[in-house]
């Protein structure tokens, strides 16, 4: 009985297994702490293949810092379909908190984004990457006021998220979270 050869993956293809496995990484151990050869072998490629898809290790983490807006953004979107302003606003919230505490690989891979911006390319892109997700919360119509207090209040839960405050006992941090982790009247 005949055997069918193995399919090879398109290029495009290793630069979406790359792109993954670079999410990890560089959420992981940020930009400078990372493992180009690491993220190689999660793809299953070699790293002179991944330099040659990518540049450098710069050119693949300005490429996962726009996956990553994007990603949030297509979330966002996606919650927030077929409602309007604050209600929007609301469903995009809790879609927004329930996927990073079930893969915090994408909050770290932000918080890593933020971290960069000390370099002015890194900076720009995560500008236009944020940009794009502003864009997606303006786009429910809902008053600025409420934008700015979705996005301050999405702020605090990526900082109680990292530090791990929604299970601490301490008297503040229960101050701090409440009302920020739950939807209203739940």
């Amino acid at each position: 009985m005949p055997t069918s050869a193995p399919t090879r993956k398109t290029a495009d293809e290793r630069r979406e297994d790359l792109l993954a496995a670079a999410l990890t990484e560089f959420a992981a151990r940020g930009l400078d702490g990372a493992s180009t050869d690491a993220i190689a072998r999660a793809a299953g490629v070699s790293q002179p293949y991944l330099f040659r898809l990518f540049g450098s290790k710069k050119d693949l983490f300005l490429r996962s810092v726009g996956r990553c807006f994007d990603d949030i953004a297509d979330r966002l979107r996606e919650a927030g379909a077929g409602l309007e302003g604050e209600a929007a606003l609301q469903a995009m919230g809790q879609a927004y908190g329930r996927w990073i505490s079930t893969d915090p690989r994408r909050l770290q891979g932000q918080m890593q984004c933020y971290a960069a911006c000390g370099d002015p390319d890194i900076r720009d892109a995560v500008r236009a990457g944020f940009g794009r997700v502003v864009a997606v919360a303006e786009d429910t119509g809902a008053p600025e006021a409420a934008i700015q207090s979705f996005f301050a209040t999405g702020m605090l839960i990526n900082a109680i998220g990292q530090m791990g405050l929604e299970s601490s006992p301490e008297p503040w941090a229960a101050r701090l979270t409440r009302g920020c982790l739950a939807p209203e009247g739940s």
